[in-house]
């Protein structure tokens, strides 16, 4: 025989959601009686806990709470369902904003070389299948083993949240226009003119190759790129080449990179 009850008293913040025909005093009088609401839980808070022994005042308090049993399981029901149902969610969004997207092992990318002042800086880039920029790399010719390390492991962070899904345009507009040496003019690059310092140049060179900013050119352009991105592109073969060539490389300028093979005869003769 149990000699002890325990009460335990929350306060809970709920909604319930009526679909209505019309919206007149009639159908809004019906709604407390309705059982067809949906049940959404916003909070759930322990107000107070209560220890009592067993008394034919709780016994009798137990049974005349019977009429109300099924609203409270109803709602306790409502309740545990919800409170799953936001776990789950905030699991897959958990999982999702966690996954990298690696590279694949043989990747198209393409090396810049420069020369911004009397420094030599080499840029690397690594593509996805579909030309998405994955990784970079920045090696420097003059600069001691503190600076290499430190812009190493600068494109080692910039590639890691590239491939976390961060975009290309938050880093341009973080880094472009950063001001230190070394700085002043740029040599080897047909595009960029000048740059204010390293990581200025580097994200000028990735926002015009990968995101066509020609705002940050300060040369136009040669020719006008035809975008293959389009759906009106019925050309198989520039669709091909897109698919091997490296986006950056070409600056997303397939069809005027290519060379006309057409008029172009090949003998092959083989000795008699």
């Amino acid at each position: 025989m149990k000699k002890y009850v325990v009460e335990t008293y929350y306060t809970c913040t709920f909604k319930t959601v009526h679909t209505l025909d019309n919206l007149d005093d009639t159908e809004l009088s019906k709604i407390d009686k309705r059982t067809d609401g949906n049940v959404e839980v916003i909070d759930v808070k322990l107000n107070n806990r209560k220890t009592k022994k067993i008394s034919g005042k709780v016994e009798e308090r137990s049974i005349n709470d019977k009429v109300d049993n099924v609203l409270t399981n109803n709602i306790t029901d409502k309740i545990k369902n919800t409170q799953n149902e936001q776990k789950d969610k905030s699991v897959s969004l958990k999982t999702k904003n966690n996954s990298r997207f690696k590279m694949p092992d043989r990747r198209k990318g393409y090396i810049q070389k420069a020369q911004i002042g009397d420094h030599k800086v080499y840029l690397h880039t690594g593509e996805y299948d579909d030309g998405k920029i994955g990784e970079i790399f920045i090696d420097t010719n003059k600069e001691g083993e503190l600076v290499k390390a430190m812009m190493n492991n600068f494109a080692i962070a910039i590639s890691l949240g590239l491939q976390y899904g961060v975009p290309l345009e938050e880093y341009v507009d973080a880094f472009i226009d950063t001001k230190f040496e070394p700085s002043g003019k740029v040599i080897g690059n047909d595009r960029i003119l000048s740059a204010s310092s390293i990581l200025d140049y580097v994200f000028r060179e990735l926002a015009i190759s990968y995101l066509g900013k020609e705002e940050f050119a300060h040369t136009p352009s040669i020719v006008s790129a035809k975008n293959l991105d389009s759906e009106n592109s019925d050309d198989k073969f520039l669709k091909i080449v897109k698919n091997i060539t490296s986006k950056g490389f070409v600056r997303s300028n397939y069809e005027e990179k290519l060379v006309d093979l057409s008029d172009v005869r090949i003998n092959l003769k083989t000795k008699n």
